[in-house]
């Protein structure tokens, strides 16, 4: 029974991320996957970008141990690799999290972002 309990938690994983509600297709979306709470918003565990196509965009994570996770994004409109924020430090590009979660006066929280995956999956954020 142990063999078969560690096998299952070193199964990899497949994770499918689809964005959408961009204004438009200017630009490449980036997509952060964060797996603890002291590393969200902060040290980034794997990433990706999209291009977008017909307001949308579409990443893959591939080979994701089976675990906790988050997700953040942006719209990199001008493509300069980071996410632009005004002079009071509000975000100048559209943004989300997994889960839709959304802050209150700041950045969503990781446990409203969380998620848990053991299987290929896919999930769907809107920005």
């Amino acid at each position: 029974m142990l063999f078969i309990c560690s096998f299952i938690s070193a199964q990899n994983v497949k994770l499918t991320v689809s964005i959408s509600g961009l204004k438009n297709n200017t630009g490449v979306v980036k997509v952060g996957l964060y797996n603890s709470e002291g590393t969200f918003l902060k040290t980034v565990y794997k990433s990706l970008a999209s291009e977008i196509k017909n307001d949308k965009a579409v990443v893959t994570f591939e080979n994701l141990p089976a675990g906790e996770y988050a997700i953040s994004t942006y719209h990199d409109e001008n493509n300069n690799g980071k996410l632009d924020r005004n002079a009071m430090g509000i975000p100048s590009e559209d943004y989300a999290a997994s889960n839709n979660a959304k802050g209150f006066m700041g950045p969503p929280s990781y446990n409203d972002a969380k998620f848990v995956i053991n299987k290929d999956s896919k999930i769907e954020i809107t920005l």
